[in-house]
């Protein structure tokens, strides 16, 4: 069974689990985002993640493994608290296992979360950043065979237009993926910035490209949480608290946008 029926598959078990036939908009909470989840309000249901067929648990800190059904503002919201990481060594088909099942099970637009490491010094620890494009260093994809998929805008200018005008607190920038699990080193980090990154993370790249071939509409939001090129070591813990911090405030506003989309 390949990934796609995998994920029908998948979606047909969650909407059993949830009592919820068909979901509209996906979120997607990394590292230390969990809290932003309370501001959807009570969900329908919820599960552990890995209850559902092919899922894995999740294995990073700050990632609960859970998936919710809300109702916000007359919408059916697939909220995943956690995602499998590439780094964790069970290939991409896991990783993007996830954001399938909600293409499966109706989603059309999808809000993925991360913390990240920048390489920008007039950003500090907190700032929320929309990606605006990424660059795939990952040596990875979740695609097989000739299945060619146009990423010339996979970050919705639309959506980052309606991000902005319901918080001015967003910036934009350009997002890169390292496989990990280590952090980089200050050459990689100069050399990043200089192919023209604005952040680092381990994450949503892979999930991005699956959900452009499903069709889906994505938004981006990604919060610093570490300087890359400072003096100070990277503390993942620290990554954590950050990110929980920032997630707090910013759980209201993905609520607003997901009440704002068309």
């Amino acid at each position: 069974m390949d990934w796609y029926a995998r994920a029908e598959t998948a979606a047909e078990a969650l909407a059993d689990a949830t009592g919820v036939a068909q979901h509209d908009v996906a979120v997607v909470l990394g590292s230390g985002w969990g809290a932003a989840a309370d501001a959807f309000g009570e969900p329908v249901a919820e599960l552990p993640v890995a209850s559902l067929p092919y899922f894995l648990a999740p294995v990073a800190v700050g990632h609960a493994g859970l998936v919710r059904s809300y109702a916000v503002a007359g919408r059916r919201v697939l909220c995943f608290l956690g995602r499998t990481h590439l780094y964790e060594g069970h290939g991409p088909g896991p990783v993007a296992h996830p954001i399938r099942t909600a293409a499966a099970a109706g989603c059309r637009t999808a809000i993925l979360t991360n913390a990240n490491g920048s390489f920008r010094t007039d950003w500090a620890a907190g700032t929320p950043m929309l990606i605006g494009d990424h660059l795939n260093l990952a040596a990875a994809t979740p695609l097989e065979g000739a299945r060619f998929v146009d990423l010339t805008t996979a970050w919705s200018p639309r959506l980052r237009a309606l991000a902005r005008s319901l918080d001015d607190r967003f910036t934009e920038g350009v997002y890169v993926i390292l496989p990990g699990p280590h952090y980089e080193t200050r050459a990689e980090a100069l050399m990043l910035r200089d192919l023209g990154a604005d952040v680092v993370g381990m994450s949503t790249v892979l999930e991005a490209i699956a959900a452009r071939e499903r069709g889906i509409e994505l938004l981006g939001i990604s919060v610093v949480t570490a300087l890359e090129l400072a003096d100070t070591p990277i503390d993942p813990d620290d990554v954590v608290a950050a990110a929980e911090a920032s997630a707090t405030t910013l759980g209201p506003t993905i609520a607003r946008i997901i009440a704002a989309l068309p």
